[in-house]
This record gives C-alpha cells, sequence and structure tokens, in this order.
C-alpha cells in the first residue's frame, strides 16, 4: 500500500479543488500508472505560498500522520490549470527531498 501526501501550489487553490489529482490516484493515471498495490491519500495541502518554505514543514506533518510518499501536484511542476510553474519547484522539492531522506518517496508531479 502506498500511503500518499500531496503539497499543492497555493496560488491555485481558487481555480483547482484537485479532481485531477484525485482522478489521476483513482484510474491510475500519471505519476500513479506504474504503482501496484492500494493508494491512499493521507493529506492534500498547500504549499504555503511563495517561496514554498512550509513545503518542508508540511510534507513532515504529512510523514508524522503516515505518508511514505509525497507527490508534488501537478500545478507545481507543469502549472496546470493557470499555466505558470512555480519557479520555486526544483528547490522545493530538493528540500523536502533532502529533509525527509531517501526512505520517503518523492513524485514531481500527479497528472
Amino acid at each position: 500500500m502506498c500511503k500518499l501526501g500531496i503539497i499543492r501550489c497555493m496560488q491555485t487553490e481558487d481555480h483547482c479543488p484537485g479532481t485531477g489529482d484525485f482522478k489521476a490516484i483513482r484510474e491510475r493515471t500519471g505519476a500513479f500508472r506504474e504503482m501496484d498495490g492500494e493508494l491512499q491519500v493521507i493529506g492534500f495541502i498547500g504549499c504555503g505560498g511563495c517561496p514554498g518554505k512550509k513545503a518542508v514543514f508540511r510534507a513532515r506533518e504529512l510523514v508524522r500522520r503516515g505518508a511514505d510518499t509525497i507527490a508534488f501536484a501537478s500545478c507545481i511542476q507543469k502549472g496546470t490549470p493557470i499555466g505558470y510553474p512555480c519557479p520555486f519547484a526544483q528547490q522545493m522539492r530538493k528540500r523536502v527531498a533532502d529533509d525527509l531522506g531517501p526512505d520517503i518517496r518523492i513524485l514531481d508531479h500527479t497528472h
């Protein structure tokens, strides 16, 4: 079983309720295409706003609550639905991955 925590872009919250993320999980598309077993969403939370400094603390909390995988929603890496990828995406991903260590899987997008 994969226990998933999703971090989304705070700037897209007014435009997107996460339906694409949840559809990708349900239908096993996007980043979830190759995953085996059950997928359980532990939490779905915003990055905390630019420049994403709260993402590390929020990822830690998702892990504390049981997540073994952290996915950055497609709004961060791909800029969907507003067409503007996060300029801090790579730095945010690196800081989260470095903080959580190798036992936590990191996904760069959802759908």
